[in-house]
């Protein structure tokens, strides 16, 4: 059995969820995490933009959620997160 088929067992006999149910929220986390450092900055600093927070802000709590991220993604300095969104 696949890590992938095991997570799905445990999340259906956690939740109650039905396998297929459980498969998709698998699915839909992986994905999440998958998801590459670059498009994570892009859309989070949009994200915080739109709801009136400054750049330096918006850049320490993005640096902090990336220490955070079940996979790491490389330390990032202010500097290259605003190359990530301004080129």
């Amino acid at each position: 059995m696949d890590g992938e088929s095991e997570l799905v067992d445990r999340v259906c006999a956690s939740t109650g969820l039905t396998p297929a149910e459980a498969a998709r929220l698998v699915e839909d986390v992986v994905a999440y995490f998958a998801e590459p450092v670059e498009q994570y900055v892009v859309r989070r600093h949009a994200h915080l933009k739109t709801y009136g927070a400054k750049n330096p802000e918006i850049f320490a709590r993005i640096a902090a959620e990336l220490d955070r991220r079940v996979v790491a993604a490389p330390r990032l300095t202010e500097r290259q997160l605003r190359r990530l969104v301004y080129g």
